[in-house]
């Protein structure tokens, strides 16, 4: 399955998952529901995930965690906040490039605008 078939699903079960359980609840819920929504859905759903971090040829195990990787393609990135903020962009960045992959996906539910803030990024430095 292509990136984007798999973000348009998951774009399709974050909403689900927000329109169930509205804003202002924990990352680790809606990380839970949202793993849930798309296991159903026949994705294969890996949760907090370790990713090493990897400088010149040191791996170091530093206990970055990805909160949910899809069918082994795509990083979701939850967040349960006031506001995005720049820094939470560069960190999905950062994570797509340690882990080698093109796509991912920043969503903070913590929100009344749900469709401005799911955030599709695309990793241009593989």
């Amino acid at each position: 399955m292509h990136e984007n078939e798999i973000t348009f699903l998951i774009r399709g079960a974050i909403f689900k998952v927000y329109n169930t359980l509205g804003p202002g609840l924990l990352e680790s819920s809606y990380e839970a529901a949202l793993g849930y929504e798309l296991v159903k859905s026949g994705l294969i759903v890996e949760r907090q995930v370790g990713l090493p971090m990897v400088y010149e040829d040191l791996k170091l195990d530093v206990g970055y965690r990805l909160d949910l990787l899809v069918e082994k393609k795509v990083i979701v990135e939850i967040k349960s906040i006031e506001l995005l903020q720049n820094i939470h962009h560069l960190q999905l960045m950062t994570y797509l490039r340690l882990a080698k992959l093109k796509v991912g996906l920043l969503v903070n539910f913590n929100t009344d605008n749900l469709p401005k803030n799911i955030i599709r990024k695309i990793n241009g430095y593989l």
